[in-house]
């Protein structure tokens, strides 16, 4: 059974383009298929558009789901672009 690893992260700012960037390279590093879920929208972390359509500001509460064979390096990484880790 395969096994998909999540975490939730609070963004600690608005992200543009130049943000949205940064979540894209570190993400294309991996090999796991790796999403961000807000809400009910749901967007590769490995498409610029994807991110931007996430439409993510200060304070948001975004969930990284990685599933692949290197999951478990991918949600420090992202956690640490994203923002500050969500106590609970």
């Amino acid at each position: 059974m395969k096994v998909m690893l999540e975490k939730a992260v609070k963004v600690d700012q608005s992200f543009a383009a130049a943000e949205a960037a940064r979540v894209v390279q570190a993400a294309s590093r991996f090999k796991s298929r790796v999403s961000l879920v807000h809400e009910e929208k749901t967007a590769n972390a490995k498409s610029i558009m994807g991110i931007i359509s996430l439409d993510l500001h200060g304070g948001y509460t975004v969930k990284i789901v990685a599933d692949g064979e290197d999951e478990q390096q991918v949600l420090p990484e992202l956690e640490n672009i994203l923002g500050e880790k969500e106590n609970g």
